[in-house]
């Protein structure tokens, strides 16, 4: 009689990087400082990837988990308006409207742990254990099954580093780095142990890291430099960790993957897209001092909010709106066009203009904007109501990139990828 051997349960092993881009990866890998990485690259394959639009955490992260688009999960930005009103408000994971595909799983009977998820606070039920990331507040709400909170704090969990104090302290910056990445390693250490089908670790200090000092990374000279590559040896041991630990547990790399949200990059200007509207002619404010979009007049046909999504002041929509449904498709088009010429210095400023119709699909598509500007790198767009110039600095040095993010895995996966491709790849590893 013939023994057959028992197949091995499949599992899936996901390590997130917030906001590391596809360019940075291959460049550490090829110096040598993210070695494992290189390794990685090697055996594998190291695909670029296209982030959500607006190319931000709370959309790419729900596009990643929901395997949708905000049309059909519901989440726009950080911030949204609530209906029928220019107040904005912010959603959180009650406000995503699709199961994620660690919920498919555990409708199967499948068990998912997954540690600092950004976009899933406050945390839902799973079958397993969910640790919410950015941007959680309060570890009692971020963590499902609630018991799990008294583990996280005798570990000394810290969520996310105090970003106010770290934009102003840089200093400060660095203990907050290391803490926040040495309280994830223990949970992660500990919670490998049990039992899981899928299991999900997100590191968000390198988005941290990129906003407040990108110019450390390719300038030598610069304060930090040294540090800002020790931190990513630092990552690239923690990959390592996990890549040997899951290719222990599994025989292999298959299920292995890394991935980020976005790209990045260096900021030459801030764009304020509500002072370009209103130089045009297209907003206008019955205060010189506006303190939000609860300010604008009759008069005004489009505005923004952030980080670069564009409205028009529809008749239904919004309780002013005087733009009627006969005139949006040329109004759109008119701004598209005037805001795709838009240049500092002799520079092109806007990459692309999108109609959110051709990117966006599903029941809520008539809740979110009705244009997303893509910019050119170096310019970073905000929907700040309080500036009066279009141009502008502050001491923010990085800012998220739409393309430019990346997905490894241990084979290729075709050309093209977007972030909302990923959740059907991680469920191809169950079927």
């Amino acid at each position: 009689m013939a023994l057959f051997k028992k197949k091995k349960r499949p599992k899936v092993c996901v390590i997130g990087l917030d906001g590391v881009p596809y360019s940075l990866v291959t460049d550490l890998a090829r110096r040598g400082i993210m070695s494992s990485m290189s390794a990685l690259i090697q055996r594998g394959h190291l695909h670029e990837l296209k982030a959500s639009l607006p190319e931000i955490s709370a959309v790419s992260w729900t596009n990643f988990m929901t395997g949708t688009n905000p049309g059909t999960h519901g989440i726009f930005g950080f911030t949204d308006f609530k209906p029928g009103s220019y107040q904005v408000f912010y959603p959180n994971f009650l406000d995503d409207k699709c199961p994620t595909f660690w919920d498919k799983l555990g409708a199967q009977g499948k068990k998912s742990i997954v540690i600092n998820q950004p976009a899933t606070y406050p945390a839902r039920p799973v079958n397993g254990v969910l640790i919410s990331g950015f941007v959680a507040i309060d570890l009692a709400k971020a963590v499902y099954p609630p018991s799990q909170k008294d583990v996280l704090e005798r570990m000394g969990y810290q969520i996310d580093i105090d970003t106010v104090k770290s934009r102003e302290n840089h200093d400060f910056l660095w203990q907050e780095l290391f803490k926040t990445l040495t309280s994830g390693q223990k949970a992660l250490n500990h919670f490998w142990d049990e039992d899981w089908d899928y299991f999900e670790f997100v590191i968000t200090g390198t988005d941290r890291l990129h906003h407040f000092l990108w110019h450390s990374y390719a300038d030598e000279k610069r304060p930090f430099h040294r540090e800002f590559l020790d931190y990513y040896r630092k990552i690239d041991g923690l990959i390592n960790e996990i890549d040997v630990s899951f290719c222990k547990l599994t025989g292999g790399d298959d299920g292995l993957y890394l991935l980020s949200d976005h790209g990045f990059c260096g900021i030459d200007q801030e764009v304020y897209l509500n002072a370009w509207l209103e130089k045009e002619g297209y907003l206008k404010f019955s205060t010189s001092v506006p303190t939000g979009l609860e300010d604008i007049t009759d008069e005004s046909v489009a505005f923004a909010l952030d980080p670069n999504r564009l409205y028009l002041n529809l008749e239904q929509k919004f309780p002013r709106g005087i733009v009627a449904p006969s005139v949006a498709e040329s109004l759109k088009d008119e701004i598209r066009q005037k805001l795709e010429k838009l240049e500092f210095e002799g520079r092109k400023v806007v990459k692309q203009v999108f109609d959110c119709r051709d990117i966006y699909s599903g029941p809520h598509l008539s809740l979110g904007p009705d244009l997303i500007a893509v910019a050119e790198c170096g310019f970073d767009f905000k929907g700040s109501v309080k500036k009066k110039e279009i141009f502008g600095r502050t001491d923010l040095q990085g800012m998220h990139t739409w393309d430019d993010a990346f997905f490894w895995a241990n084979r290729p996966l075709g050309e093209n990828l977007a972030i909302s491709d990923l959740a059907g790849i991680v469920l191809e590893n169950f079927r």
